[in-house]
C-alpha cells in the first residue's frame, strides 16, 4: 500500500534530506513549519482566526538564513504534484529554490535561472549557497558577514517578513549600496529589524571603508519617544556601546548613537552639533520615520544627512510613495523590501479593524450663522457656510463637540468603558474641550478614577508624557481615554488600544496610515484582537477610495445621532516632530514651523485671532455606517451577517441538495459545523441576526444561500411523523418513545439533541434507564446509533418539503 503524506515525509523524504547534509550543523531542516498566524476576521462582533500558512520543509543554511522550500506529497502522487504550491511559498519567503517530491521523484524550480529540473537527489547546502552567491555577486567575505547570527529574542522570535527585511538590507549594505529604504507597515517591527541589522553588522565588524573595528552607527528620529524607546528597550543588548546625543555634547567614544534631528541641527543662535563629528565618522545612519521630512530638499534636517553623506544611510518608513513623501523616495530610492498593512492583516500579525462613520447634522449640511450673529467674545461671525474642514479651525461649535463626546461615551458604554481610546482633535484647544466634555459625561468613573480622561499635548509637558506612559502600559488601568491632536499620530506603541477616534480631518494618506497604526498591534492576551476607528469627519472613508490605500477595514458602520448624541439609525457596509498645532492651526502649519499660540490652561483672556466660538445651539448625529472587507480583502461592499453566511455556504456547495446531503449525515454535519465555526458562523448568532430562532439550521442556510422556503423545526418534525410512520412502527413501543422524545427535543432545541450526551439529559429519556439500558431497547448500542442516524436522514431527506 502506498504511503500517505505524513508517512512519505517520515520514511522517504526526511532521510534523503539528511543524506544531502541538511542536518549537519550549522544546517537545519525545519519540518512542518507555520510562518503566519492566520488572518483575524470580525464576524458578528467576534474575532475568528483563519488558517496559518504551513510548509512541509524549510531548508536552512543557518538558523537565520533559509535557502529552499520542500513540499512533500503522498508516495503515489503524480510527478510534479505540489510544485506550484512550493513555488508560491518560496516567493512569499523570498527564497530562490523550490522543491516538490513524493519521496521517489524530486522536481526543482530555480528562480535564479527560471528552470525546472528533475533530480535524483537533493542538492547539498553548500551547492545551493554557491549558486546563490554566483547569482547575487556575493564574495566569500561578504557571505560570511551575511550569515552572521542574529541576536536571539525567545519571547519575540523573528517573523518571516522581518527576516527578509534584515537579509535584503544586509545584502544591500554589504554590496556597497549607499541609500537604502525599507517600507514596513506600522506595528510590523521596523525597530526590531533595525536592531538585528545593527547587531549583525556590529558582530561581523563591518565598516564602510573596511577598517578593522566595530562600526559606528547613528539612529536618527524626530521625536524623543522614537529615540528613547529603541535605545532603552530593543537595543539594550548593545550595553555601554549606546549613547544618546543631547545637551550639546558630541560624545565620540561609543559605537551606537541615538539622536533627534533637533538635538543635532543648528538654529539662529547656535551652529549644528553634527558639525562636531567628522563627515566620515558614521558607517551607517538609520533614519526612522524618514517620510516625516528629513529627506526633503528644503528641510533644515537635510543638512544633517548631507553632512554624513559618506555613510550608508537606511531610511525606514511605513508609507508607500505618495506626492507628500516623494522627496523620501527620490532621496533613498525604491524600497529593498515592502511589507504592507494589508499583508500584515492577511498574515494575522496585525489587528483588523471596523470603521464606524458617524455623521452629525452639521457635518452633513454645514453650519451658517444667523444674521449678525456674534460669538462668545461679541465678534460678528462672517456670513458663510462652514463645513467639516472649518470646524475647530475657523469656527468652534461647542454643541458639536458635546454631541460627539456624548455619542462616544454611549458607544463605550455599549462596548467596553475600559477600552483604551485615542481621540484625535484639530488642535490643543479642541483636545482640551473634548477632554472636558468626556470628563463631565463620565463623572461616575472619573469620581473614582480621576485620570480616566486626560489630554496629551505639548501643553502638558512631563505630566502629559506620564499619562501617555501609563496609557501605553497594559497593566495600568488609567488613563482610558486620551485626547490629542498631533502628538500621538506616530511613534507611540499602544498594543491595547481598542478605539481610534477621528474628530479632525485627515487630508494625507501618510498621516492616516500612521494614525491607524496606533491600533494595529495585537495583544490577544489582553483581549485585543481587533479595533475600531470611529470617524466623525469622513476622513477614514475618504482614504478607502484612494487607489494607493492597501489596508481596507473589515467593516464600516454609518451611524446617525441626534443632538443628544443618541443613535437614530445604523447601516452596515462590508468593504471588500513633537510640536502640535495650537488653537486655530492646521497640522500642516505646525509641521512647517508656523505655530500659532493658543490659550493657556487658566482661561482665555483674549480670543484667538483665527477662531470664532459658538456656545449655543444643538446638534444631531444623523448617520452611522460599518465598513468591512470582503472575503478576498479587496473591496468594500454592503453586507449583513446573513449575507456573509450565504456567501460562505455558496463557496462550499453549489446547490441546496448538496448541502442537505452533507447535513443529513451526522459525521459530515459535524465537519461542516466545524468549518463554519472557523469562519465565525454560529447558529445562535445567525438565528438572532435573521430573526428566526425556531428555524432549523439547514433550512436557514438553504434559505439564505439558495432562497429556499424557510420552515421551523416543528414543521420539519411534523412532516417526518406524517410521511414516515413505517420507520417508527418497526421499533418497539419503548424504543419508539425514545425516538419521539428525541424528535421533541429537536423541535425545542435543534439538531444537537440527537447527540447521546444531550439526549440523556431529557427527563423522558433518562427515565428509561442509563445509556446501556436505553441502548438495549434498540437491540444494542450499534442498533440504537443506526436508528438515530436513520431518524436524522429521514428528517433531512427532502430539503424542499412543504
Amino acid at each position: 500500500m502506498s504511503l500517505n503524506e505524513a508517512d512519505t515525509c517520515r520514511v522517504l523524504v526526511t532521510p534523503r534530506l539528511r543524506a544531502a547534509g541538511w542536518e549537519d550543523p550549522p544546517h537545519l531542516i525545519a519540518e512542518q513549519q507555520t510562518f503566519t498566524d492566520g488572518r483575524i476576521r470580525i464576524v458578528a462582533g467576534k474575532a475568528v482566526r483563519g488558517e496559518r500558512k504551513r510548509v512541509d520543509y524549510f531548508l536552512l543554511y543557518t538558523r537565520d538564513f533559509p535557502l529552499a522550500v520542500v513540499e512533500s506529497k503522498p508516495e503515489d502522487a503524480p510527478q510534479g504534484t505540489g510544485l506550484q504550491q512550493s513555488k508560491g511559498y518560496a516567493e512569499l519567503r523570498d527564497l530562490k529554490f523550490a522543491y516538490a517530491t513524493n519521496g521517489h521523484w524530486i522536481i526543482e524550480f530555480d528562480f535564479l535561472t527560471g528552470t525546472e529540473s528533475n533530480l535524483s537527489a537533493f542538492p547539498t547546502p553548500d551547492e545551493l549557497l554557491a549558486r546563490l552567491q554566483a547569482a547575487a555577486g556575493l564574495g566569500d567575505e561578504t557571505t560570511r558577514r551575511l550569515l552572521t547570527p542574529s541576536y536571539p529574542v525567545p519571547e519575540k522570535p523573528t517573523r518571516y517578513y522581518q527576516e527578509i527585511a534584515v537579509n535584503r538590507t544586509l545584502r544591500a549594505i554589504l554590496l556597497g549600496q549607499r541609500r537604502i529604504l525599507l517600507c514596513m507597515a506600522t506595528g510590523t517591527g521596523k525597530t526590531l529589524v533595525a536592531f538585528q541589522i545593527c547587531w549583525k553588522l556590529w558582530t561581523a565588524r563591518w565598516t564602510r571603508d573596511g577598517t578593522a573595528r566595530r562600526p559606528r552607527i547613528l539612529f536618527l528620529a524626530d521625536r524623543n519617544v522614537l529615540v528613547d524607546d529603541p535605545k532603552d528597550k530593543q537595543f539594550a543588548p548593545f550595553g555601554n556601546a549606546r549613547w544618546k546625543i543631547e545637551g550639546g555634547r558630541a560624545e565620540q567614544s561609543r559605537q551606537l548613537y541615538f539622536a533627534t534631528y533637533q538635538a543635532l541641527a543648528g538654529d539662529k543662535t547656535r551652529p549644528g552639533l553634527y558639525r562636531q563629528y567628522p563627515r566620515d565618522f558614521f558607517d551607517l545612519v538609520i533614519v526612522d520615520e524618514c517620510h516625516r521630512g528629513s529627506a526633503a530638499d528644503e528641510s533644515n534636517w537635510r543638512e544633517i544627512l548631507d553632512w554624513f553623506e559618506p555613510a550608508c544611510q537606511l531610511g525606514m518608513t511605513a508609507t508607500p510613495q505618495r506626492v507628500e513623501n516623494r522627496d523620501t523616495y527620490r532621496y533613498f530610492g525604491n524600497p529593498v523590501y515592502t511589507y504592507s498593512l494589508r499583508q500584515g492583516i492577511d498574515d494575522g500579525f496585525l489587528a483588523p479593524y471596523r470603521v464606524h462613520r458617524v455623521v452629525t447634522e452639521l457635518d452633513a449640511t454645514g453650519w451658517r450663522p444667523s444674521r449678525a450673529e456674534v460669538d462668545r467674545y461679541g465678534r460678528e461671525i462672517p456670513d458663510e457656510l462652514y463645513e467639516t474642514r472649518d470646524f475647530e479651525r475657523i469656527i468652534a461649535l461647542k454643541a458639536r463637540t458635546e454631541a460627539i463626546a456624548r455619542h462616544l461615551t454611549d458607544f463605550l458604554r455599549r462596548t467596553d468603558r475600559w477600552a483604551k481610546t485615542i481621540v484625535f482633535c484639530v488642535d490643543q484647544e479642541h483636545a482640551a474641550a473634548m477632554r472636558q466634555a468626556l470628563t463631565n459625561l463620565n463623572r461616575d468613573l472619573v469620581a473614582v478614577h480621576p485620570h480616566y480622561v486626560e489630554r496629551v499635548t505639548d501643553d502638558e509637558g512631563e505630566a502629559g508624557r506620564g499619562f501617555l506612559s501609563n496609557f501605553q502600559d497594559p497593566e495600568q488601568t488609567t488613563p482610558v481615554i486620551l485626547t490629542t491632536s498631533q502628538m500621538l499620530t506616530t511613534g507611540v506603541d499602544v498594543p491595547t488600544c481598542r478605539n481610534v477616534v477621528l474628530v479632525r480631518v485627515i487630508n494625507r494618506l501618510t498621516e492616516f496610515k500612521q494614525i491607524i497604526g496606533r491600533g494595529t498591534r495585537l495583544r490577544e492576551d489582553y483581549g485585543k484582537s481587533w479595533f475600531n476607528i470611529i470617524d466623525y469627519t469622513g476622513s477614514a472613508t475618504a482614504r478607502f477610495a484612494d487607489p494607493d490605500f492597501d489596508g481596507y477595514p473589515d467593516e464600516i458602520d454609518l451611524i446617525e445621532i441626534d443632538g443628544q448624541g443618541s443613535e437614530t439609525g445604523t447601516e452596515t457596509i462590508d468593504p471588500g516632530g513633537e510640536k502640535e498645532p495650537q488653537a486655530g492651526e492646521t497640522a500642516g502649519a505646525a509641521e512647517a514651523g508656523g505655530a500659532v499660540e493658543g490659550p493657556g490652561q487658566g482661561g482665555i483672556e483674549e480670543p484667538p485671532a483665527r477662531k470664532y466660538y459658538v456656545d449655543g445651539g444643538s446638534v444631531k448625529i444623523i448617520g452611522h455606517v460599518v465598513y468591512e472587507l470582503d472575503g478576498d480583502g479587496r473591496q468594500l461592499r454592503v453586507i449583513q451577517y446573513t449575507d456573509y453566511t450565504a456567501a460562505q455556504i455558496r463557496t462550499l456547495f453549489r446547490t441546496a441538495e448538496a448541502l442537505s446531503a452533507d447535513w443529513a449525515d451526522p459525521v459530515t454535519r459535524e465537519e461542516l459545523l466545524a468549518r463554519l465555526e472557523r469562519v465565525g458562523i454560529r447558529f445562535a448568532d445567525l438565528a438572532e441576526a435573521a430573526g428566526t430562532p425556531e428555524a432549523d439550521p439547514l433550512d436557514l442556510l438553504c434559505h439564505l444561500a439558495f432562497q429556499r422556503p424557510l420552515r421551523t423545526r416543528r414543521e420539519r418534525a411534523e412532516h417526518l411523523r406524517r410521511n414516515c410512520p413505517d420507520f417508527f412502527d418497526q421499533h418497539s413501543a419503548a424504543a419508539r418513545g425514545i425516538l419521539e422524545a428525541l424528535l421533541d427535543q429537536y423541535t425545542d432545541h435543534g439538531p444537537d439533541e440527537f447527540q447521546i450526551a444531550h439526549a440523556l439529559k431529557h427527563r423522558t429519556i433518562a427515565a428509561q434507564g442509563n445509556a446501556m439500558e436505553i441502548a438495549d431497547l434498540f437491540g444494542g448500542p450499534l442498533a440504537m446509533r443506526q436508528s438515530v442516524n436513520r431518524l436524522q436522514a429521514l428528517l433531512y431527506a427532502d430539503v424542499g418539503v412543504a
